[in-house]
């Protein structure tokens, strides 16, 4: 067997034991799920009708659901830091090491176990959608092609999460390095108010953060039009840009954290 073959095949039994570890702890499903329920009430129906402006409520809740899914999947990528905090500090790192497997598979399990998390978060958020009124008003080839780009945008930052999570020294550590990165990168986007209304220079970080050609791709891709279209190139190729934001995430951060793991590895 090559050993890109059995870093596949032991990737796949880590990635079963992580779903069969959340199957025993579903606090943690529950909490992929309730928080996003939770963030599409309260801007639907607190805060929408101010956001939205005049008659906006319909149309924002819309319009925010790109952003609430794209929050969900990048939230997610909490789970993988602490995933590898939590197993490094109970050493099943070590346990892992003295089996006869791929060093890589304890890696790619942990990230693709996280990304069947987020395909279940996304299922569960798309029902919460349609019943406070969003639909798809683009074809099935697009809707899919929306949801491929928000699951490939989930893999690519459990990989920054990953190595968050192997670096940090403790769970507690973990839980707020987590998350701490994730809130100013999606909140200065387009993922909750149109990029064109934020000032000054977090409309230029606003534009060109992957966050926003995600977001701002999906919600095309779903027909959800509301205010004027953003411009500007990631705008306006946007299904491109975020495409290879993602690549060039997995690109730099699958080494770091690969390399990082064979260093804790091998301690």
């Amino acid at each position: 067997m090559s050993s890109l073959a059995k870093a596949l095949s032991d990737g796949g039994v880590i990635t079963w034991r992580n779903l069969m570890n959340v199957r025993r702890n579903p606090d943690w499903l529950m909490a992929a799920t309730l928080q996003p329920i939770l963030f599409v009430l309260l801007f639907a129906y607190v805060f929408g009708n101010a956001i939205g402006g005049e008659g906006g409520g319909a149309g924002y809740r819309e319009f925010i659901i790109a952003g609430i899914f794209a929050q969900t999947v990048a939230f997610n990528s909490a789970f993988t830091v602490i995933g590898f905090a939590n197993d490094l500090q109970k050493g099943i790192i070590d346990r892992f090491r003295s089996l006869p497997m791929s060093r890589l598979a304890v890696i790619l399990g942990r990230t693709t176990s996280d990304l069947v998390v987020s395909v279940v978060a996304l299922i569960v958020m798309s029902l919460c959608g349609l019943v406070v009124g969003w639909r798809i008003r683009g074809s099935f080839v697009d809707a899919v092609l929306a949801y491929l780009i928000m699951l490939l945008f989930a893999w690519a930052l459990s990989w920054i999460g990953a190595l968050i999570g192997l670096v940090a020294r403790s769970v507690e550590v973990a839980q707020s390095a987590g998350l701490m990165w994730l809130f100013p990168v999606s909140f200065i986007s387009s993922a909750f108010v149109p990029e064109s209304t934020l000032p000054g220079f977090l409309r230029a970080i606003a534009q060109w953060n992957p966050f926003t050609a995600v977001v701002n791709a999906t919600r095309d891709l779903f027909g959800n039009k509301f205010g004027p279209p953003p411009t500007g190139w990631p705008a306006e190729h946007a299904a491109l840009y975020a495409i290879l934001c993602c690549l060039a995430i997995i690109a730099v951060f699958a080494p770091l954290a690969t390399a990082r793991y064979r260093r804790v590895a091998s301690k």
